[in-house]
């Protein structure tokens, strides 16, 4: 029986992103359920008019620009990308935090279409019953 990873998203630096999206990529591979919850920075991530920065750092170290020129050079799909083609292809179902939806005056209609709902915390958690949880 295929097992179930739900997987919380909290941060908006570019590796965070890129680490959900690639391990639902590959839990859908395995034919798992996998549930993920975008809060607080990952959030902000999914607005459609995309005006949240995508950063990375290494110890402080701003690295933004050779990361994103070494994932162009290599034909590496944007974190989006990955998880919009994981959940083309298997059972992915990605939520908003209603919590901090409401404090950062989002709203379902301004965040990317792959988010299927926005939800408290306490129905993800029932979600994730079961199944394994992964904070990032």
């Amino acid at each position: 029986m295929p097992g179930k990873i739900s997987i919380l998203m909290v941060s908006g630096t570019i590796d965070k992103l890129m680490a959900g999206a690639v391990i639902t990529s590959g839990a859908v591979a395995n034919d798992m359920e996998i549930n993920v919850f975008f809060s607080f920075f990952g959030l902000l991530n999914l607005k459609k008019d995309n005006s949240f920065p995508q950063t990375l750092s290494y110890e402080g170290v701003p690295m933004t620009d050779q990361m994103m020129k070494v994932l162009k050079e290599k034909n590496v799909p944007s974190w989006l990308d990955m998880l919009k083609n994981a959940k083309e292809t298997g059972n992915v179902k990605v939520y908003g935090c209603a919590l901090m939806a409401d404090l950062l005056g989002v709203k379902k209609d301004d965040l990317d279409p792959i988010v299927d709902d926005i939800v408290g915390v306490g129905e993800f958690v029932s979600m994730a019953e079961g199944g394994q949880i992964l904070f990032i």
